[in-house]
């Protein structure tokens, strides 16, 4: 029985993935980033359970991609759709750009499945914080509605996390193999600061989360060998 109970929680990833992306086609972005919410905390606990109990799987791991390229490929995508067809300059077409964010996702995670290099750690972005950053817009749109709805910024930020998602940068997974501050230093001191910074921002500290946890990265991976 224990077996199934990641493969559930895999599954959990995808059910609220896809009932995120309904709302983000219905235009009911902030429901859709509360699915995104839901999607990561059971992504980050398949995974977790998997090695706690043993029970690692090749399904598993495919299952797991196929979970992910719904809730953090597709979802961001429809989302960046959305706020293109907002933005402050009309055409029929300009929306489907957003959609870069899934494919470059898609890319990403067909990468990070062959890639020998990412059993510990990242390269490149990985697609559940690039789908938090994406959400997390909307919420920011009703503080700043002039800066979100700039057609030019919603272009550039599709391209440069496109490009992050399949980038060289080597960024340092979360996930735990104890909890000793000698060898997890990093990510205690960016789970920290994240903290401080949503208590006192929210959803509009997210920007901040994802800059912070990327230059955390390039300075811990510059004292460290190249892979």
């Amino acid at each position: 029985m224990k077996r199934h109970i990641p493969n559930a929680l895999t599954c959990a990833n995808l059910f609220s993935g896809c009932i995120g992306v309904v709302f983000a086609f219905k235009g009911e972005l902030n429901i859709a980033a509360y699915a995104v919410l839901i999607s990561g905390i059971c992504d980050f606990f398949d995974g977790f359970v998997a090695r706690l109990l043993n029970v690692k799987s090749p399904i598993g791991k495919e299952l797991d991609s196929l979970a992910d390229m719904v809730s953090f490929g597709f979802l961001p995508g429809v989302v960046m759709f959305q706020l293109l067809t907002q933005s402050d300059y009309s055409s029929p077409y300009l929306p489907y750009l957003g959609f870069l964010i899934t494919i470059f996702s898609a890319l990403r995670l067909a990468k990070f499945n062959i890639d020998t290099r990412q059993t510990e750690d990242f390269i490149g972005l990985n697609t559940p914080m690039n789908t938090l950053f994406i959400v997390s817009l909307p919420f920011i749109q009703q503080d700043y509605p002039g800066l979100i709805n700039s057609t030019i910024l919603l272009v550039a930020v599709t391209v440069i996390m496109s490009f992050l998602l399949t980038s060289e940068i080597r960024i340092f997974s979360l996930k735990f193999g104890s909890l000793e501050w000698k060898h997890n230093k990093v990510k205690f001191i960016f789970l920290m600061l994240s903290a401080v910074l949503i208590a006192f921002l929210k959803f509009a500290a997210i920007p901040f989360v994802l800059v912070l946890y990327i230059s955390l990265s390039v300075l811990h991976f510059r004292r460290l060998p190249k892979l």
